[in-house]
């Protein structure tokens, strides 16, 4: 089959890779029909090299068709169309059964004192080869895949219950926000686009801030007030909640370093040292941009919640704990337990009337064959790049 693999720092290509098997009774195989480019793979492409293996396939948000499952398998049926959830769980463990499937039992990668095993996401994450690819084999598939109506409907309307949909749900769950009040997203990338939209439809005022314009139009169409990230932007937010700022605040930007020196030399000279050197450099050291962080510290009123929804790498980032302390600030973050949240979503994505408009984000659509090209599109922000959907020649 035809799959994106990665061959090193800012480098991916489209080569020929062994078609996945049946290795376990509770595995599927799923022949992809979409699959996207996650602002997380943009990590793997640039930062965290040292953790991937020359030739891994990349990709953590498809969906498609099960082509065959394991004789464990008793939830679907060949010819089932599915979304596959980005995290890999089992649905019965201690984690899984308390709705954290991302911290699964079965599958954390305890070599590297992570969480649940991902999809196309680095040794830290068990190296499961991804869903950029025509085929995908998907482990634990008596409990994770999403069955959907196989009724014509556009993928986009579902693909993004992978990932960034349940990411973005759980992000403004957990910011906390009381009845009618204001939340606050920095970063209207994918994630930010969709927690601005869940906020509105939940009721609250929205306030968002980005630098791209192409952004910032997308969001006012979903009636999101939106700003450019200017100096004053924090002041002028504080402004406009009777001085005392959002009750929540969801950081959908992590750990890009672009806009800062410091911490984009940080994470290009770990990516350049030999393997083990720059793991101990990414674990030991502070090679985030926290400016985001940092501004939803400042912006969140007294006694609010920031809740970090994008991805941070540092293990020795600092942090204002005076500031915490002394507001007395709730943080939460952690990586999204899909299946937790997909009973509150469905209902929302399977409205006619996409009232969270998942047909309303994707900018561009390509072949598989075009991702190389993509991923650099997407990282540089060209070409009004908002999200990626790539189509295998299968599909």
């Amino acid at each position: 089959m035809r799959a994106l693999t990665w061959q090193g720092t800012e480098k991916v290509s489209v080569e020929t890779v062994p078609d996945p098997t049946i290795h376990e009774p509770t595995d599927a195989i799923v022949r992809i029909t979409s699959t996207a480019i996650c602002g997380s793979d943009l990590h793997l492409y640039r930062v965290l090299g040292p953790y991937i293996d020359r030739g891994d396939v990349l990709g953590h948000e498809p969906m498609g068709i099960v082509e065959a499952v394991g004789s464990a398998v008793t939830n679907l049926k060949v010819g089932d169309r599915v979304v596959v959830p980005f995290n890999i769980s089992c649905g019965h463990c201690w984690m899984c059964q308390r709705g954290l499937q991302s911290q699964c039992e079965t599958t954390q990668v305890t070599e590297y004192g992570s969480g649940a095993a991902l999809f196309g996401y680095t040794k830290m994450y068990g190296q499961v080869p991804g869903g950029q690819a025509e085929y995908l084999r998907v482990p634990h598939a008596d409990y994770g895949p999403i069955v959907i109506p196989d009724d014509g409907t556009p993928d986009d309307r579902w693909l993004f219950l992978s990932d960034i949909l349940p990411t973005a749900w759980q992000a403004v769950q957990y910011a906390d926000v009381p009845e009618g009040g204001t939340l606050a997203v920095l970063g209207l990338g994918p994630v930010g686009q969709f927690a601005a939209r869940i906020g509105r439809h939940l009721g609250y005022r929205v306030l968002a801030v980005d630098p791209e314009q192409v952004r910032r139009d997308l969001g006012s169409r979903h009636d999101v007030e939106t700003f450019d990230l200017t100096k004053d932007v924090v002041a002028q937010l504080v402004d406009l909640t009777d001085g005392r700022g959002p009750d929540g605040v969801v950081d959908a930007v992590g750990m890009e370093a672009h806009g800062n020196p410091l911490a984009g030399f940080a994470q290009r000279a770990a990516g350049l040292l030999p393997d083990a050197l720059a793991h101990k450099a990414i674990e030991t050291a502070g090679v985030d941009r926290l400016a985001a962080v940092h501004a939803a510290i400042d912006l969140v009123r007294r006694g609010g919640t920031v809740s970090l929804s994008g991805v941070y790498g540092g293990m020795a980032d600092p942090m204002p704990m005076m500031t915490l302390f002394d507001k007395q600030i709730t943080v939460r973050e952690g990586q999204c337990n899909v299946k937790r949240w997909i009973d509150d979503i469905m209902p929302l994505v399977s409205d006619p009337a996409d009232p969270l408009g998942t047909l309303d984000l994707v900018t561009h659509r390509v072949p598989l064959e075009d991702a190389p090209h993509m991923y650099e599109v997407f990282q540089k922000k060209q070409d009004g790049c908002v999200k990626v959907v790539l189509e295998p020649a299968t599909a």
